[in-house]
């Protein structure tokens, strides 16, 4: 246990966060940057003298159950819990689950590319964040639960009565390849996640088809260069597909373009104007 790095680290990420950021009343009197150490202690649950004495480094190795109640008050990342755990003298085990926060910047990044579809996925294919043109290309995703949005599920048991891929695409077979690949190495990432657990147990139970790639233990997946969806609109659109990984969040931000000049881009372009309003149903 490294205990002045441990207090110097705790002393830092304290001060970073502002207590709005934890919906704290700011107060009139506040000299210290960010959170009283009292708060801190609050909202992981231990006492404000244990915490002091962690931040003076003159306290004990803490337990791994205060090290997650610090990794929640303090807003860590994935990275920083890591190094937390290190000080501390006690390694990381397995991350508890994916994480589902997107960075707003990657929000706004979303946003900024009106010529491109894009969504953010997450380490189980639950799109957690989209652009408005990658709602009219696939689906309105804010109209789904959260269940629905996971397109490895909706992809092998899809709706009852379904009698087409998901979206139409031209590859299909490719993407139950490779999602199941990609989730195979998710569950080994997160073993003790139950949400990753439930769902790898019901695909195996609700496909055959899934049962009999998982079977395969395959983790190996290459990457989607160019994707064709069949729109019920504007009919085949042929996009390359490039994906960015967040590392330090395990998701993925996969991007949608047709080259320039081509009837696909068109199509894009005028989706982007439509929207996800149905122009096959009359008004």
């Amino acid at each position: 246990m490294d205990r002045r790095e441990l207090a110097a680290f705790l002393r830092t990420r304290r001060e970073r966060i502002t207590p709005a950021d934890v919906g704290l009343p700011a107060g009139p009197r506040r000299r210290t940057p960010g959170l009283r150490r009292e708060e801190v202690a609050q909202l992981a649950f231990i006492s404000t003298e244990y915490y002091t004495r962690l931040e003076q480094a003159r306290g004990p190795r803490p337990s791994r159950e205060v090290l997650a109640q610090l990794v929640r008050a303090l807003r860590l990342s994935d990275a920083e819990r890591d190094h937390l755990h290190h000080l501390a003298g006690a390694p990381p085990g397995p991350r508890p689950g994916p994480s589902r926060e997107v960075r707003q910047s990657i929000v706004d990044l979303l946003h900024r590319l009106p010529q491109a579809a894009a969504i953010v996925l997450s380490a189980t294919y639950e799109v957690i964040a989209w652009n408005d043109l990658a709602a009219a290309l696939m689906e309105d995703f804010s109209a789904l639960p959260r269940r629905d949005r996971n397109l490895v599920r909706r992809a092998f048991l899809g709706p009852p009565g379904h009698g087409r891929p998901l979206y139409g695409v031209a590859d299909a077979d490719e993407f139950f390849r490779t999602s199941a690949q990609h989730l195979r190495a998710t569950a080994a990432r997160y073993p003790d996640d139950p949400e990753v657990t439930a769902l790898v147990d019901e695909l195996v139970a609700g496909s055959a088809q899934f049962a009999g790639l998982w079977a395969g233990h395959d983790v190996t997946a290459a990457p989607t260069l160019c994707k064709t969806f069949d729109h019920p609109l504007v009919g085949p659109i042929a996009v390359n597909c490039d994906v960015l990984d967040i590392t330090d969040r395990d998701q993925r931000v996969v991007i949608y373009t047709a080259a320039p000049g081509t009837p696909s881009a068109e199509a894009l372009r005028l989706l982007s104007v439509v929207g996800t309003q149905r122009m096959d149903v009359p008004g």
